[in-house]
């Protein structure tokens, strides 16, 4: 068997013809950058985003880069069940085969707030929401031979807990916790998710990726000062949209990688560098602790799944 030369980057990603993504999220960052790679190998790519308008921007921005693109909108709420099931419902119309669903969509760290129903913001957005939409639109992956679910995590998820006494943060709201048990339940997710499709011989996968630390709009909420300083440290701390989309990319379409994998930065600390498998907090590999999550999402959301 070869050994792989080089670093991978978006020359790696193989032809996307025939293959329909959705990508959450997709109108900037790092969602935007991995969905433009897709839609420009082939890809019909479903760009899914809570604000339409921006989503249409970035669905012109895509085709006017790459003429022949099939690039399409589906306006996605993931802080309201009520629009996570209408999307789902909107893509499996539009659309015989799903083979790509990347669950990128999230926010960091928001002064609190809850979600329309009720959940709090970072855990209902960035985790029950996504649990919701993939279950949702698992049907139409199933039948999809190489189909992926990717969910992107963070480094973060290395100091998350899971606090099932008070997952909703109703007695003690602090940002970085509440987005650190929310990066770290995507990940739980993932191998949960991984777990469940290898017992039921689905040709689908669970994998998981995270893009270190890249400058994108996700830090719109961090407080001025912290704005300042992370744009400020440039070069040696931080790594463009596109470099942070390689690891999801990675995820997505490299024909090597497999269920219940972790893509990540391959520099220093996982902060930036071109992308390759990296190992989780063991604390996400907890199996009782995904279990109880998985039941728990479930419960909260009122979707189950197929598998």
């Amino acid at each position: 068997m070869s050994v792989r030369q080089g670093p991978w980057t978006v020359a790696d990603v193989p032809d996307q013809s025939g293959r329909t993504a959705v990508v959450t999220g997709a109108n900037s960052g790092i969602g935007f950058e991995a969905a433009a790679v897709l839609a420009r190998r082939g890809a019909a790519t479903v760009l899914a985003c809570r604000d339409a308008g921006k989503a249409e921007a970035a669905a012109a921005a895509m085709t006017a880069a790459a003429p022949g693109a099939t690039v399409s909108v589906v306006r996605l709420d993931l802080a309201s069940l009520e629009s996570v099931r209408a999307a789902a419902a909107e893509i499996l119309a539009g659309h015989e085969r799903l083979d790509l669903l990347i669950n990128n969509a999230g926010l960091m760290w928001p002064a609190y707030g809850t979600t329309a129903d009720g959940f709090e913001l970072q855990f209902g957005t960035n985790h029950l929401g996504h649990f919701a939409l993939t279950g949702l639109l698992l049907e139409g992956m199933l039948p999809v031979p190489g189909s992926r679910v990717v969910t992107v995590s963070s480094n973060g998820h290395r100091v998350g807990r899971i606090d099932f006494a008070d997952l909703q943060s109703e007695r003690r709201y602090r940002r970085m916790a509440a987005y650190a048990q929310s990066k770290l339940a995507n990940l739980m997710f993932t191998y949960e998710l991984q777990r469940r499709l290898a017992a039921a011989g689905a040709p689908t996968a669970a994998l998981a990726a995270h893009p270190g630390v890249a400058l994108t709009d996700l830090t719109r909420h961090l407080p001025a000062v912290l704005q300042s300083a992370y744009a400020a440290a440039g070069g040696p701390f931080t790594q463009t949209a596109a470099m942070g989309a390689l690891p999801t990319l990675r995820a997505a379409a490299d024909p090597a990688a497999a269920g219940g994998e972790y893509y990540g930065p391959g520099g220093l600390a996982q902060v930036k560098g071109y992308p390759v498998r990296v190992s989780p907090a063991t604390r996400s590999r907890d199996e009782s602790a995904q279990r109880r999550l998985w039941a728990e999402s479930g419960r909260l959301t009122g979707v189950s799944y197929p598998v």
